[in-house]
C-alpha cells in the first residue's frame, strides 16, 4: 500500500494536526489557483452556476486528497 507511509496526523508547532486538516489546505489553494485560471479562460461565462461549481470542485479535491490519506 503506497499510502501506508502518510501519518494520520503531523506535529507542527508541538500540536497534533489532522493530516486532513493539510489536505483542506491544500485543496483550498489548488481550487484557488484554478478559480484564477478558470477565470481568466472565462469558462465561469458557459457555466449554469459558477458559484455551485466552485463548491463541487472544492469538496472533490478535498475528497480526493482526504482518500489519498485514508
Amino acid at each position: 500500500m503506497w499510502h501506508a507511509w502518510i501519518p494520520r496526523e503531523l506535529t507542527f508547532l508541538d500540536a497534533h494536526v489532522p493530516t486532513l486538516f493539510v489536505a483542506f489546505l491544500l485543496a483550498a489553494v489548488v481550487v484557488w489557483q484554478l478559480d484564477q485560471w478558470l477565470a481568466a479562460w472565462a469558462i465561469y461565462e458557459r457555466l449554469w452556476y459558477p458559484a455551485l461549481f466552485r463548491v463541487a470542485l472544492f469538496f472533490g479535491l478535498f475528497s480526493l486528497f482526504g482518500l489519498m490519506v485514508y
